[in-house]
């Protein structure tokens, strides 16, 4: 067998984000090994060195990082247990264990941020209805782990709304957070990366929005956001990265609130959807820092190349809508500058199946590009006159 030119990092979990790190690992010439989920998942369509597996199962994690420098990750579920077999058996798991486990379990990322002063939502663990209305209705109550894009999540306005989280949490042996329902302005997103060495590096905080509990728009630096601000969301982030000592990128989603505050909301220990944008729009993508961090190379710059990029979310539209390449032709003639993302998934109502990303100096002009592009794409303007 030929000796690897670079260490070979194992990815776990075979996602449109582990498909994502694999144009900057070739790049550089960093060999990848993925752990699927199953066959011709979006990252095995361009990850050749690959084996279908269970992410829950030990001897299947220690097999797939064999002769790995370092093992990182497309999700956070693999078992906080099995991550500390193999950082114990002297693998680099980044981000570690004690790391990751605040971005698995809401819980305790929680009672950490409380510790260090991290401006946050009014929260409880409650195991009863009797505990969700001592605490105060309307209300936001999530599963502790396991949800994402939405799911696990319900908001509660009586006591027969929170029927459904409890019996969820029962199901799946979680418990249940109480969260404020927050009055906020808008979501801001602060990305940071960092490597074990302690270098740091933080992009422009940016402004999502949602649909539907998914992320379907960002825009990059997030607008009329007042200095202060955007310094004190950078700053969060930084101070959190450096308390959990995260390896990687580390995405602090947040509450901009109406009277000018801002809270945690989540955290994610890996690329997130709040940063497709920096694909395009930064010196260095977040997908190629999170590589530099994970093998302690020195981080890229995280400077803005536009003084706009909006990030729009594809998503799968009706069944009958056709080939999302079948969208190439009039999406690229349109707009040449336009940047294409797809992850190679079947369409389906809802899903994540790719991202437009457009740049340039005026806002209203690349918000409208990429609105429409991702909306082409989707089907719904391909019976549109042009």
């Amino acid at each position: 067998m030929t000796t690897p030119l670079a260490p070979t990092v194992a990815v776990i979990g075979g996602g449109q984000l582990a498909r994502m790190m694999a144009e900057p690992a070739a790049a550089l010439g960093i060999p990848l090994r993925l752990l699927a989920e199953a066959e011709g998942v979006s990252a095995a369509q361009v990850i050749p060195d690959q084996q279908v597996g269970d992410y829950r199962d030990l001897a299947t994690l220690q097999q797939i990082t064999a002769g790995c420098a370092a093992v990182t990750f497309d999700h956070e579920h693999v078992p906080t247990e099995h991550l500390k077999a193999l950082a114990n058996a002297g693998l680099a798991v980044r981000p570690g264990p004690d790391a990751l486990v605040h971005a698995q379990d809401k819980g305790v990322m929680r009672a950490k941020l409380a510790e260090l002063g991290v401006p946050c939502p009014r929260n409880a663990i409650v195991t009863s209805v009797a505990d969700v209305e001592a605490f105060g209705f309307p209300a936001v109550l999530k599963t502790t782990r396991g949800g994402y894009d939405g799911k696990g999540v319900w908001v509660v306005r009586e006591p027969a709304d929170c029927e459904d989280a409890f019996a969820a949490a029962e199901a799946a042996a979680v418990e249940v957070l109480a969260e404020e329902l927050v009055d906020f302005r808008r979501e801001l997103s602060a990305l940071v990366a960092r490597s074990p060495s302690g270098q740091a590096a933080a992009y422009p905080v940016v402004a999502s929005t949602q649909l539907d509990g998914i992320c379907h728009e960002v825009i990059a630096p997030a607008p009329d956001l007042a200095r202060e601000l955007a310094v004190q969301a950078q700053e969060v982030a930084l101070k959190i990265a450096g308390a959990l000592d995260v390896t990687g990128v580390l995405a602090v989603e947040l509450f901009e609130t109406n009277d000018g505050r801002i809270l945690v909301n989540e955290l994610a220990m890996r690329p997130h959807n709040t940063g497709h944008w920096t694909q395009d729009g930064a010196v260095t993508s977040q997908f190629e820092n999170h590589l530099r961090a994970v093998l302690d190379l020195p981080l890229g710059s995280p400077a803005p190349r536009a003084t706009w990029t909006v990030m729009v979310n594809i998503l799968g539209g009706p069944t009958d809508a056709g080939r999302l390449y079948d969208g190439y032709p009039h999406a690229m003639a349109r707009d040449p500058q336009l940047r294409v993302h797809l992850y190679g998934k079947e369409m389906r109502p809802g899903r994540k199946v790719g991202h437009v990303n457009t740049y340039g100096d005026d806002l209203e002009d690349c918000l409208e590009r990429a609105r429409h592009a991702a909306a082409w794409f989707r089907g719904d303007l391909g019976n549109e006159s042009e």
